[in-house]
Parts: structure tokens; C-alpha cells; sequence
């Protein structure tokens, strides 16, 4: 696991550069005095008023998920440094702590435990991605209830429980409400059946009840067809399938795998309906789509081409600090930050673990230009879903 902070000089960081970071990170992680000299923050101050306040990001990087991850990752810190080089939350500074995992539960632990004895960290924020953030809704509370960090706007599509949600605060719309929005918008064409195909054996044993429940309230069959990695006979079907519309619940590299072998009936079109955890940008680097098959990713956050003021400040930010192109993962990173710091900044009076947890206990709404997070009691009252499309010769529409 590496630890590194994002208040890095304010300058465009390219990946040979990110790759030093994090070299310099395992280097501080494994006890090398300059590599761990070069990753503090800030001098010793003598006030906690003066203190930088410590904001932790835990973030899975292993193979399948580092697509999302890193894009949100520089998401996060591209808000996080605009908003210390506007003065801060109440003029201190954030310090924002990474806390790379490999995705196994060892990593996961070992960086949960180093977030809750990181002096003055206040709380964990835009934890990525999906299954890391459902690892840590499940973590058991601390045994003293006042050092409990509250869990802002992971990268979760599970629903969160009453439970849960005392100490779990989403931003992002769950899978259900995704895979709502992609079916209502075809079911609404006419379209009265379609395939669901999921990347694994896992992900279809944690997505099909409600996948099947979400198609049957709109009045569409859904047929199950063999997951993206069978290697079955019957897996055959999934090279000409009879469906115009298959629902693919999975990541990147997966959805690659899957439509490479996928071809379109002779003189139709099929369109693969993909969900948050697809980034289109990388799918488009890695080979785009076969003749006849369009992808279609419904993303959680507004279109990443959009006018909303909270879209714009994005794409500054990142264009001022980071020699990279804006994505819906990005996008979704700078949302969860931009909430946290909002939350920050409402609170009166010292800002500790217990006065986060207590401020968003109390659900106010929040409006990050045109970016809405409101609840009702303790779920969320608004979803914000859009589409975006690969074309077959490499365009990204929407």
C-alpha cells in the first residue's frame, strides 16, 4: 500500500510523473527519510486551528479497476488543489491522503487502520472503487464511537442500508437506478427484450435479483446470457445474439473482451448498454467496437461536455494541474471532493471527526454548481444519470 499526499506544486503532471509519485510513495511507505521528507505536507504548526486539515482517499489500483480509480483519483486531487489555492476550508489548508490498495482484503485493511491513526484526518472521501467501497461499509466500527470516520461519496453502487447510513453519505446514483435509467430509455423505443450479460460469476450473484426486478417492472424480459468469461459451447450464442439490446454489467477490460468476439446480425445494429464502471475513454484506446455493435455507457455523473458550472470548474482545474483529458470517472472523483469540502466548510466551530460525522448525519442539501446532492430522511432524493456513446469508428458522443 502506498500513502502520498495531492498538495503537489501546481503544475501539469503527466504519467511518468504519476508513476514517480508512487514510487516515491512505496519508498516513504518502507521507511526511506528523503522519500518520506519529500511527501510531508506542511511544517509542524502549534494551533489546530493552524493545522492542515487531513482528508484520506482510499483507492484500489489493482488490474481491473485502475481504469476508474486513477481517473477519479486525479479527479479528487484536481479539486482539492484548486481549493487549497483558493485559501483552503476557512483558511486551512487540506491535506489529501491516497491510500493505494491492490484490491485484496489484506491491503484494504492495512489502509483503513493507517487512515484512523492519521493525525488529524477528519474523514475518508471518495473511496474507489466499487468493491473496495463496499469493503469498507462493511469494516466494523471503531470501539470508540468518537474516532469513527465518516465514508463521503464512494465510488458504491450497492444501496446502503438504514444502517449503514449513519456513518456511509452517497452522492452517486446505485446500480439499480442506473440500470433503471439505461432500460426505461430503450424500453421506451419499443424495445421488448433484452440480454444482460455480467463479467463474472461474482458480479452476476451480486447484480441479477435486481436486475430481473428493475426489467420486470418496465414490462421488458430479460434473458440471462452466459457471463463475459464462459468458455462453454452455449457460449456461442453470446457471437450473434437475438437481442437489439444487451446490458453488460462489468468493468472495462471486461466489456473489451466481451464485445471482441461479439458481431452484429447481418444488416442490424446492436447497441451493448454498459454502467458507470466503463470508461469509454480507455475502451476507445484499447480498439474501439466491432462492425455494427455501438456502446453505450450510462455514467453517474452530468456529461463531462456539459455547461454546469461544477462540469467547467472540473475541466479548469484539471487542465491547471494535470496534463490530462476530462472523463465521467474524473468528473465523479472532483464531485466527491468538491461535496466534501463543502461539508467542511459548513461546519461551526472545530472541525473534528465527530462534528463531520454529525454535520452530514443532519442531510442538508448541497448545490455544487448545477450538482445536487438532497435527501429524504436517509436516502438520497435525486439521481443524476446521462449517456454517453462509442461509435464504431472511435467517437465519443455525449
Amino acid at each position: 500500500m502506498a500513502m502520498y499526499p495531492s498538495d503537489s506544486p501546481a503544475v501539469a503532471l503527466n504519467r511518468r510523473q504519476w508513476f514517480a509519485w508512487s514510487a516515491a510513495a512505496s519508498a516513504a511507505m518502507a521507511g526511506d527519510a528523503t522519500a518520506q521528507s519529500l511527501l510531508s505536507a506542511s511544517p509542524a504548526r502549534n494551533t489546530d486551528a493552524e493545522r492542515p486539515l487531513v482528508v484520506a482517499q482510499i483507492v484500489d489500483l489493482s488490474l481491473n479497476q485502475q481504469d476508474v480509480s486513477r481517473d477519479f483519483l486525479v479527479g479528487s486531487r484536481s479539486a482539492w488543489q484548486d481549493l487549497n489555492a483558493r485559501g483552503g476550508v476557512r483558511g486551512r489548508t487540506v491535506q489529501h491522503i491516497t491510500l493505494e490498495t491492490n484490491g485484496s482484503p489484506a491491503s484494504l485493511q492495512t489502509a483503513w487502520q493507517t487512515a484512523h491513526r492519521q493525525t488529524g484526518c477528519v474523514a475518508l472521501s471518495g473511496c474507489v472503487g466499487n468493491a473496495t467501497a463496499a469493503a469498507l461499509v462493511a469494516m466494523p466500527p471503531p470501539a470508540d464511537s468518537s474516532s469513527a470516520l465518516a465514508l463521503i461519496a464512494p465510488w458504491l453502487h450497492n444501496a446502503v442500508t438504514d444502517s449503514e447510513a449513519e456513518t456511509v453519505f452517497e452522492v452517486f446514483p446505485d446500480h439499480q437506478t442506473q440500470i433503471a435509467h439505461a432500460i426505461k430509455t430503450h424500453a421506451s423505443l419499443g424495445v421488448k427484450q433484452i440480454g444482460v450479460v455480467f463479467a463474472n460469476v461474482q458480479v452476476q450473484q451480486q447484480s441479477q435479483g435486481y436486475v430481473l426486478q428493475v426489467a420486470k417492472s418496465l414490462g421488458l424480459e430479460a434473458q440471462i446470457l452466459p457471463h463475459a468469461s464462459a468458455k462453454s459451447p452455449i457460449a456461442n450464442q453470446l457471437i450473434t445474439p437475438t437481442q437489439t439490446i444487451i446490458l453488460f454489467v462489468g468493468g472495462t477490460p471486461e466489456l473489451h473482451a466481451f464485445v471482441s468476439k461479439l458481431a452484429a446480425p447481418p444488416g442490424r445494429q446492436c447497441f451493448v448498454v454498459a454502467l458507470a464502471d466503463v470508461n469509454l475513454q480507455v475502451l476507445a484506446q484499447m480498439g474501439g467496437t466491432p462492425k455494427g455493435i455501438s456502446i453505450i455507457a450510462t455514467q453517474a455523473v452530468p456529461l463531462i461536455s456539459s455547461s454546469l458550472p461544477v462540469v467547467r470548474a472540473y475541466r479548469d482545474a484539471l487542465g491547471r494541474f494535470f496534463d490530462e483529458s476530462p472523463s465521467p470517472q474524473g468528473l465523479a472523483g472532483f464531485i466527491a471532493a468538491r461535496y466534501t469540502a463543502e461539508v467542511l466548510g459548513g461546519i461551526t466551530g472545530p472541525i473534528t471527526r465527530a462534528t463531520v460525522l454529525a454535520a452530514l448525519q443532519r442531510r442538508a442539501d448541497v448545490n455544487m454548481g448545477g450538482y445536487v446532492v438532497a435527501y429524504r430522511g436517509k436516502k438520497r432524493t435525486n439521481a443524476y444519470v446521462t449517456q454517453s456513446m462509442l461509435t464504431q469508428d472511435g467517437r465519443i458522443i455525449g
